[in-house]
């Protein structure tokens, strides 16, 4: 294992300031050969940082997303493996301090403390995950979760299943048993194109329930992890900003290059305010009413998306087609980013939260 590259120390993306040796203490797994690319060793990645990342809302929010945004400067399908993982192990952690037995559900799951997790929460049209009892009292999932990314990659996955037909429930279950059948598609996107986002089919698969129907959807950190993805998002888009930072910066570069930088750059800097803000709230969460917290993270989202768009359009426009078809890199980032973005259903979200402000 290596340690901090120099580039990571001299380019922080914390959303507070920090000192180099906090820094290298952040990411003492190190970054590995392959990163994001070679999906094995990203995914034993992910879960040694796993192993020494913060858990949101007890004090170190802000250092937790900041290793997401760091992650995703490096890599943003990097990112896109650890942000799962680790909202994961934020959830067990919400269930062991709501008094859930999660020791007992690990167990039924098989899952040790090297399990790489996702969280398979989506539905789709046409296709449904139940769950129900067996005469043992034990549960069974059956049917067709959609959406569920790396399934066949990863170890287990947290899992909502209906155990009614108004309400889920969420299961730890291991993706190694016998009746689970990830599907190898289709997914044809160009961005993000290594971490496939399939269904999934379930045949009478064991698995452990986390807490009664409906914790996972009312428990108080449900919204927490959304914007920790936001998170991920901006720290992606940085690279984007810095390539605008250095065309300006060029020999007979004109005025329209300097505002493409600064352009970006202030966009960034305000959703960089904004997350550190949330990170606070996040951290005071014991003082701020649910809702209230819920609506918070719909104008992280917002602010944050709004503001990573902004960068892709100024980079297109300032960068032109050249790096695009050139520069393996910088296309790959752009197409990442761009779907990865898509998890915010840009009018519809912001509808909703204008619905949510006006109650």
């Amino acid at each position: 294992m290596t340690g901090v590259p120099q580039r990571l120390q001299t380019v922080p993306l914390s959303l507070r300031p920090t000192t180099r040796r906090q820094r290298e203490a952040t990411w003492s797994s190190g970054v590995v050969p392959g990163l994001g690319t070679d999906l094995a060793a990203t995914v034993d990645w992910a879960v040694r940082v796993g192993h020494e990342a913060p858990l949101p809302g007890v004090g170190e929010t802000a250092r937790l997303w900041a290793m997401l945004a760091e992650a995703a400067r490096i890599d943003v399908g990097a990112a896109r493996v650890l942000e799962p993982h680790l909202d994961a192990l934020a959830i067990l952690a919400q269930a062991r301090d709501a008094g859930i037995d999660t020791a007992a559900a690990l167990h039924a799951a098989e899952a040790d403390e090297d399990a790489s997790w996702g969280v398979f929460a989506a539905e789709g049209a046409g296709l449904s995950l139940h769950a129900s009892q067996d005469r043992g009292g034990g549960w069974l999932l059956n049917g067709v979760k959609p959406w569920c990314s790396l399934a066949g990659r990863l170890s287990h996955a947290l899992i909502t299943a209906w155990v009614s037909p108004d309400t889920r429930g969420l299961f730890a279950v291991s993706l190694r048993a016998s009746g689970v059948a990830p599907h190898v598609g289709p997914w044809v996107s160009r961005g993000l194109s290594q971490v496939v986002s399939a269904p999934v089919a379930f045949e009478m698969v064991r698995a452990a329930p986390i807490g009664e129907p409906g914790w996972y959807l009312s428990r108080p950190g449900f919204a927490w992890g959304g914007i920790g993805v936001a998170a991920v998002w901006w720290g992606g888009s940085v690279p984007l900003r810095d390539a605008l930072l250095t065309a300006a910066a060029r020999d007979g570069a004109d005025q329209l290059a300097g505002y493409y930088a600064g352009a970006a750059d202030s966009a960034l800097w305000a959703a960089r305010a904004v997350l550190s803000e949330a990170a606070d709230a996040v951290d005071a969460a014991v003082d701020t009413p649910d809702d209230d917290i819920v609506t918070i993270a719909s104008r992280a989202r917002a602010a944050t998306v709004d503001a990573v768009e902004r960068v892709l359009e100024l980079a297109d426009h300032a960068l032109g087609p050249g790096p695009l078809t050139t520069d393996e890199d910088h296309a790959r980032r752009v197409a990442d980013l761009r779907i990865y973005v898509r998890q915010h259903h840009a009018e519809r979200d912001i509808a909703r939260l204008g619905q949510r402000v006006l109650r």
